[in-house]
């Protein structure tokens, strides 16, 4: 089976331009700037000290944590949004950090926590509903009706705890994108991540890039992959998976990439012995990025599924493999600040080195794929025909004097021509 996108186009070219906002040309190495502890250590002077470095190793995004005050360390329970003195550091601290980004040309991304906001008072019901005494003091008509508020009912799924706002008000789109393009213009983010995008309607989304206007936005639509009973093993088959992160992307217009959580789900487990689950039935990558690799944001591990909440971990004496396979897939892939900076030097110059290959051999989110082997113990393939890559124990290389050995490591080599 083939999937559907009414704006799929395999000649989408390299942006699908949004006024003046663009999906760029697919070259993007994307570097995940935090951790879930990251909010104990003076974040923004920490990394500011590391711009240089990640600069000179290739990265042209560095997503960065919530920036807004928050009533939870991390940044993900926003109340004045307005308020960027936040457990990272200072308002000053961050724009000294944006600043040297953008001097050694590394994009800001922003971490944009919009399905949910912590009021400042008791509204209807007792609940925490009401924002007055801060910028955007909305009332209980902005939170949606299924988390205590006098908006409408939810469209998406409910973040329980917290006062989901309600994206149908015009009001509160307003102000949104008020904030966005102020988030891009007087403070200087260039990029978006959108944090739990299952929460309201990716039409909202789409309104959000469209008039504030990022370089490169990705959202966070987080889905469970299917699982059988009695073991809880992950199914061979994932497409309706995947399919419904491909609607996700294709409401908001095409304009928003999306994380590849089909594909860190399938990797995972195929680099405990199954590596035959890397190819489809049509013979193509098994994730998104086998069906928009455009809009696929391909990842091994974040915040939430590794760190110290460990909720969906890659197995850790795996993590080679899996940078091998996103590194020099299509794709637009990204590295997380655990596995860079805090696993060692042999860890980080591996990644590093990968990260060379894909920029010295022009590798990019539409490279062409050929899956040459995938069976349990070894899964090859050629990509854009000029890099070759296995994973696994088992004995392979490509045929023909052409291909030199580029790097290699424990359960991986890569080749190039």
């Amino acid at each position: 089976m083939g999937y559907f996108s009414s704006v799929y186009d395999e000649n989408f070219q390299d942006a699908v331009t949004c006024n003046g906002g663009v999906i760029r040309n697919g070259r993007e190495i994307l570097f995940q700037a935090f951790n879930w502890e990251s909010h104990k250590y003076n974040w923004w002077e920490n990394l500011e000290k590391k711009v240089m470095h990640l600069s000179k190793s290739g990265f042209t995004t560095a997503w960065l944590p919530p920036a807004t005050q928050s009533l939870a360390p991390e940044g993900y329970l926003p109340q004045n949004l307005y308020s960027l003195d936040s457990c990272y550091g200072s308002l000053h601290q961050l724009k000294a950090l944006l600043q040297k980004m953008n001097q050694h040309k590394i994009r800001a991304m922003a971490d944009i926590v919009i399905n949910h906001r912590v009021g400042t008072i008791q509204g209807q019901g007792g609940a925490y509903n009401r924002y007055d005494g801060i910028p955007l003091p909305w009332d209980e008509r902005a939170v949606t009706s299924c988390s205590g508020g006098k908006g409408n009912r939810s469209t998406g799924d409910n973040f329980n705890g917290v006062s989901n706002i309600d994206h149908t008000q015009t009001f509160v789109r307003k102000d949104i994108i008020e904030w966005l393009i102020w988030l891009r213009k007087t403070i200087g983010f260039q990029d978006f991540r959108f944090d739990f995008a299952k929460g309201y309607s990716a039409k909202f989304v789409k309104e959000y890039v469209e008039e504030s206007k990022p370089i490169f936005s990705v959202g966070e639509y987080w889905d469970s992959c299917k699982y059988s009973p009695p073991e809880h093993r992950l199914d061979y088959n994932q497409d309706n998976h995947r399919q419904r992160i491909i609607n996700w992307i294709d409401n908001t217009g095409g304009l928003c990439a999306a994380f590849d959580f089909t594909t860190k789900g399938i990797l995972q487990e195929a680099v405990k012995g199954e590596l035959g689950r890397l190819r489809d039935a049509q013979g193509k990558p098994p994730g998104l990025m086998g069906w928009w690799p455009s809009r696929a944001v391909t990842f091994v591990e974040n915040h939430d599924t590794g760190s110290t909440q460990g909720h969906w971990p890659f197995p850790s004496d795996h993590i080679m493999e899996g940078y091998a396979y996103i590194l020099t897939h299509p794709g637009i892939p990204t590295v997380f600040y655990d596995h860079f900076y805090d696993w060692g030097d042999s860890t980080h110059d591996q990644i590093v080195k990968l990260m060379d290959i894909r920029k010295l051999q022009d590798l990019h989110s539409r490279s062409t794929i050929k899956i040459v082997e995938a069976r349990s113990n070894l899964y090859s393939a050629i990509i854009g025909e000029k890099v070759c890559m296995k994973i696994g124990d088992g004995s392979w290389c490509p045929n023909g004097k052409e291909w030199k050995l580029a790097t290699s490591g424990h359960r991986y080599a890569v080749w190039h021509k």
